[in-house]
């Protein structure tokens, strides 16, 4: 992507209105203003909200709203001119249950309440092989997730790398979550439904590869947030 083509995008980005940018300085150590506002200020509907973390171009959260159109759902990534793809195809088709957010992962609890949240996707998220800290879906971030995530409330996890699959089945129930199912060749075993089989930019080109693409969905337990 040329330079021109990126601050095009940047410029354009600014005039989504379902594209929320907040600066670090609005959500470093402090509530962001949409916080516990998501669903009586942005989406105006008391759906449950739906979190895609690391969503990149935002294939998996436009296409889950299109199918879920009784749910709310918001992508995040710090990538502007991937999350222009995403919310361009949500302005311009109208999608009223599709927000995005530029925002870093480490910030999120800045930015949603208690209870706000009734699931979280995690979809090819970087496995960080050499720093576990880092991983989306290490105790550190759990802990973020579970200041917003609502009691009973799901976590899925969908990703091409077996360490991480590995590391977060172990992980999950030393942190107050139960894992409902997974699986660790989803398309190879047959048991990729229609949310599943939704295929994002990446997957697509790790499939081609002949990668398995694993899966596993799990539970935030009551007595532990």
């Amino acid at each position: 992507m040329s330079g021109k083509d990126k601050l095009r995008k940047f410029r354009e980005n600014e005039t989504f209105e379902c594209l929320i940018q907040p600066t670090t300085e609005e959500v470093f150590r402090k509530d962001y203003k949409t916080k516990g506002k998501w669903n009586s200020d942005y989406f105006k509907n008391d759906a449950p909200i739906v979190l895609e973390l690391g969503c990149g171009k935002g294939e998996y959260t436009v296409a889950l709203s299109q199918k879920s159109p009784d749910k709310n759902f918001i992508g995040v990534d710090i990538k502007g001119a991937r999350l222009w793809k995403g919310a361009k195809f949500a302005t311009e088709n109208n999608l009223p249950n599709v927000m995005f957010l530029r925002t870093r992962i480490e910030f999120i609890e800045s930015i949603f309440a208690e209870n706000e949240v009734s699931e979280i996707w995690v979809t090819f998220a970087d496995p960080q092989i050499k720093n576990a800290r880092k991983r989306l879906t290490s105790p550190l971030f759990l802990d973020r997730y579970k200041k917003f995530l609502k009691k009973g409330g799901i976590l899925h996890l969908k990703t091409d790398s077996q360490l991480l699959h590995e590391y977060t089945l172990e992980v999950l129930p030393e942190n107050g979550f139960t894992i409902l199912e997974h699986n660790n060749d989803i398309y190879g075993s047959g048991y990729a439904d229609e949310v599943l089989s939704i295929k994002t930019f990446y997957e697509s080109q790790y499939l081609a590869k002949g990668m398995p693409i694993t899966y596993l969905k799990a539970r935030l337990e009551a007595d532990n947030q």
